[in-house]
């Protein structure tokens, strides 16, 4: 969410509008950078290195200085005073739903959760719901309906100069460099599936396969999934620093793996695909829908048929498989999602908007997201 909200930010900030972000952090902090403005409000650690905002007022005071006439907001938690203050201050309201509480939780705990009317309480609390994939959307469509909110799938970008192909061998020469090479990238914790992605490597090494799966994130269960790769080619190198960095070893790749089924869209499916490497996906969730018959595979939520998603990738024309995955990232570019979203933001706007500085327009403000 951290690379959504800066990318959000340098477009929003492009298009002359005057941006503020509020976040949750460590202590008290107020920030001027590229994207706009940035206040820090203290939070506590809520487990997972996440911190929750729990004093909702102190972002009202925040946001009564500033003076928006949009907010959008994109924390499901404890933020619907804050909704409920710019409703009777006549500032329009934007939920930014990138997660699916459902799939979350389940994620999380293993068990079923029911979230309906919880969901159904934040629908009719915003003036419009924003999602980015037909798989969010699947989850608050009814609800969105019978409160009469308005529903918008905005699909997200991804950083094409940054995340780019880099020369490769030529193919009879790669083959014969060494064994098959997957990278997964992401958070390590239970709701982002990297414990998938490392059975998926282990299942093929058990066939005999020749791989190394190099693993970039960090996470609280990283130490289980050392255990579960163990005696398998499987490399944990931790968080990498600099998405140039993170774009080289995505790019080194033969297949990423990207297998959580309960992503609603998947930025790391994005990134690998904009540096010319195809993804395996689970068959379900928002990551499967940015991958085509040309740029990767899919396959059930299973260790086994994710393997031969692998294989059946690995054994198409190199060349070929890379230009797919190239030209399916190059269809999501942010400027399309930043136009979108301002879009958005003046379709909300249900009062005359406030003076702005002069040739600024006043516009989003005030998302919420962990540290």
């Amino acid at each position: 969410m951290r690379t959504t909200l800066e990318a959000l930010g340098e477009g929003y900030v492009a298009a002359g509008v005057a941006r503020l972000l509020v976040v949750p952090g460590p202590e008290d902090r107020h920030l001027e950078t590229p994207a706009g403005d940035v206040v820090q409000l203290r939070a506590p650690r809520v487990g997972g290195g996440y911190r929750l905002i729990v004093e909702p007022w102190r972002v009202t005071d925040v946001l009564r200085r500033f003076g928006p006439t949009s907010l959008e907001v994109s924390d499901k938690t404890t933020l619907l005073p804050v909704t409920r203050w710019a409703r009777g201050a006549g500032v329009a309201s934007l939920l930014f739903s990138h997660e699916r509480l459902d799939a979350m939780l389940a994620l999380r705990t293993g068990l079923p959760v029911r979230v309906t009317p919880w969901n159904r309480t934040l629908v009719r609390h915003h003036d419009r719901v924003v999602v980015t994939s037909r798989y969010a959307r699947d989850e608050l469509r009814a609800l969105a309906s019978l409160a009469a909110t308005p529903l918008h799938r905005v699909p997200l970008g991804v950083d094409l100069q940054t995340f780019r192909p880099v020369p490769r061998l030529p193919a009879r020469e790669h083959h014969a460099a060494g064994p098959l090479r997957l990278v997964h990238a992401g958070r390590l914790s239970r709701e982002k599936s990297p414990h998938l992605a490392v059975a998926t490597a282990v299942a093929l090494h058990r066939r005999g396969v020749p791989l190394r799966l190099d693993v970039y994130g960090d996470g609280p269960h990283r130490g289980e999934l050392e255990e579960l790769a163990a005696g398998a080619p499987v490399v944990f190198h931790g968080h990498l620093a600099g998405r140039d960095r993170l774009a080289a070893r995505l790019a080194e790749a033969d297949v990423a793996l990207s297998v959580c089924p309960g992503e609603t869209f998947g930025l790391a499916v994005l990134e690998a695909l904009a540096c010319g490497t195809p993804v395996v996906t689970a068959d379900e969730g928002g990551a499967r829908e940015l991958v085509h018959e040309r740029s990767g595979a899919w396959a059930p939520a299973e260790a086994g048929p994710l393997a031969d998603a692998v294989l059946r990738v690995a054994g198409r024309d190199p060349v070929r498989r890379r230009a797919a995955a190239r030209r399916r990232a190059e269809q999501f570019p942010w400027s399309r999602t930043v136009e979108r979203m301002l879009e958005i933001h003046d379709l909300a706007l249900s009062r005359p908007a406030a003076p702005a500085p002069a040739g600024q327009r006043r516009a989003p403000v005030g998302d919420r997201r962990p540290a």
